[in-house]
């Protein structure tokens, strides 16, 4: 099959990253004045999640220190429902691959699943806490706040979600998503958040909003008081700055997809898939097929996402450890993401197979677009039969022209480096 050639594009994403990460933790600490609510000598419990947020492990740091200036005795524990295979060592591990252990961060880790009861909603939905961190004098969660993969609300992906389902274990977060079934995600992240604030063990959390290059943008220390509505704002900015790719494509290509880059493995605002598997619910470019390469190393094989591809490799299937996938799967919900495409031994018969059934007669006039991850949207590569799509946009700039290059076992060669701070661990 003959392919067209590519034209390798820059989008000029406003860069909004803040200078001193460690620096803005402790100014937004000290003004929020969140000592004064322990005294010296007590413990204060740190909620830390699971997505492959950029400098976590900077951020957390520096909210430890802050605590131990203040003479109270910090510890962190997962908030992150049933992630990690929704075992004490998985999760404590996936807090590990971002550099948040012991050593990396100055006080234990605390992973356990063990869990009290904090009454019920008017909706009978029973709400949980770590025990371990319930035992503490009082619990602060530091979480990024974005939108979500599966709906669009108000209140969508954020501190306030982590304190209703991550802070439930896998108790709590399978039960959540069973009454969200019916009542809906955003209502039951609510209500579930209001019975764990009314237990009188939150102190806040510290926010962190990412710009469109996945750098640090805006740390906000939220008080308890204040959290949904805060929590509402932040989210309202934060999707102002999203990036999305500036035009339709009939194929679009992802090198990699991994619960460290969404939730759904993939953002599905990005790609535009439903969780579901619903094509093109959101408003912005639309694609007819996706395919999906790889798994990326930071996903600890878990294959959540995978289900939301047209097509994907035999490389990627046979990664995938079925355990934790299906854990996180099943528990919010969504087994339609894990479902398993068709799938070929190499990326060249990938293509040839699902690019027949886009709608085209003449092939020549199918279009692609490239992409490493749906993080990473500051270069991309497009089909140069867009060539008029993208002069016409100022925010984009053509670097080169590329034909699809393929290695000796006819898998595609990237044009697109790993890059770095994509692991968060900085």
């Amino acid at each position: 099959m003959q392919l067209p050639r590519l034209l390798l594009v820059r989008q000029d994403l406003p860069d909004r990253q803040i200078p001193d990460v460690a620096a803005e933790v402790r100014r937004q600490l000290a003004a929020a004045r969140f000592a004064a609510r322990l005294k010296p000598g007590d413990r204060v419990a740190i909620g830390v999640g699971s997505r492959g947020i950029h400098n976590i492990a900077t951020i957390v740091r520096s909210v430890v220190q802050y605590w131990k200036d203040a003479g109270v005795e910090p510890f962190i524990f997962p908030a992150m429902g049933s992630h990690g295979a929704a075992s004490a060592a998985g999760q404590a591990d996936v807090l590990a691959h971002y550099g948040i252990t012991e050593s990396g961060v100055g006080c234990p880790i605390v992973s356990q699943l063990e869990v009290v009861s904090l009454g019920k909603t008017a909706d009978g939905i029973e709400a949980f806490m770590d025990r371990t961190a319930y035992e503490a004098s009082g619990v602060m969660l530091v979480g990024r706040v974005k939108w979500h993969t599966d709906f669009a609300g108000r209140i969508e992906s954020g501190l306030f979600k982590m304190m209703a389902i991550g802070l439930g274990k896998f108790a709590g977060a399978q039960r959540y998503h069973a009454y969200a079934y019916r009542l809906g995600l955003e209502y039951v992240i609510r209500s579930v958040g209001r019975q764990v604030l009314a237990s009188g063990k939150i102190l806040g959390g510290l926010a962190i909003l990412e710009d469109a290059h996945h750098h640090t943008a805006k740390l906000d220390a939220v008080p308890v008081e204040e959290m949904e509505i805060r929590e509402e704002a932040n989210l309202e900015l934060v999707k102002s700055w999203m990036a999305h790719l500036p035009t339709d494509a009939d194929i679009l290509i992802l090198d990699e997809i991994g619960k460290n880059i969404s939730g759904a493995g993939m953002d599905t605002k990005v790609v535009n898939r439903g969780i579901q598997g619903q094509y093109n619910p959101w408003p912005g470019p639309k694609f007819e097929r996706i395919f999906v390469r790889d798994l990326s190393e930071l996903t600890y094989n878990s294959g959540v996402g995978m289900g939301l591809g047209d097509v994907v490799t035999d490389r990627l299937v046979n990664r995938v450890d079925w355990e934790p996938t299906w854990v996180n799967s099943l528990t919010a919900n969504t087994p339609s993401a894990i479902r398993t495409p068709i799938h070929f031994p190499t990326d060249r018969e990938a293509i040839e197979r699902i690019t027949p059934t886009v709608g085209k007669i003449d092939l020549r006039e199918v279009t692609y677009a490239w992409i490493r991850n749906t993080m990473e949207l500051g270069r991309f590569a497009l089909s140069e039969q867009l060539r008029s799509e993208i002069e016409k946009n100022p925010a984009l700039e053509i670097e080169s022209t590329v034909e699809f290059e393929f290695d000796g076992e006819n898998n595609l060669i990237s044009p697109f480096a790993p890059v770095p701070e994509a692991s968060g661990t900085s």
